[in-house]
């Protein structure tokens, strides 16, 4: 069985990765399943999270990764909606994307927005805080092998996920 195509959007918070997500998914030809760090880490209780929120959030990454390695052995497509960081508890993610996914097609997108642009989009959001996009900026891995760069200050979200297609399905 030929296994389904991953594709990971990275970016910081209020990017634009869940409309990119969301575009993908009106894609008539393409069928994507989405695995995402928000729905992942809705898994981890609450207090455990308040206790050691980067143990909890780095387990539960390291299994969406396994889901989508599953889900794309069963020939399917997936979209991962996320964020590659390094802090000293969750070291070399990106590397343990790398080695998990190391026999399924992945590619990763850098999905680009200036911050300043986050910060207002933050704001004028309800469940984000001002600054977060520039903490996740500086906690986020260096030196990524992107496939494709999308920048949603200039490309709408539509253009975007047509620029990914074409890129890696065409």
């Amino acid at each position: 069985m030929e296994k389904g195509r991953i594709i990971f959007l990275n970016g910081v918070t209020s990017a634009g990765k869940t409309s990119i997500v969301e575009a993908l998914q009106y894609q008539e030809n393409i069928f994507f399943y989405v695995v995402a760090n928000d729905l992942f880490q809705e898994m981890v209780g609450e207090n455990y999270l308040r206790k050691n929120y980067w143990k909890y959030l780095s387990e539960v990454i390291i299994m969406m990764y396994q889901t989508a390695k599953l889900y794309s052995d069963m020939g399917k497509n997936v979209l991962i909606d996320g964020i590659l960081v390094e802090r000293e508890e969750i070291k070399h993610h990106y590397y343990q994307l790398l080695e998990i996914l190391k026999d399924n097609p992945l590619d990763i997108v850098e999905v680009y927005c200036p911050l300043d642009i986050c910060r207002q989009r933050n704001i004028s959001r309800e469940n984000r805080y001002e600054t977060q996009s520039q903490e996740q900026y500086d906690l986020m891995t260096k030196n990524i092998k992107y496939s494709v760069k999308v920048d949603t200050s200039i490309y709408s979200s539509e253009e975007c996920a047509e620029k990914i297609i074409k890129e890696l399905f065409r």
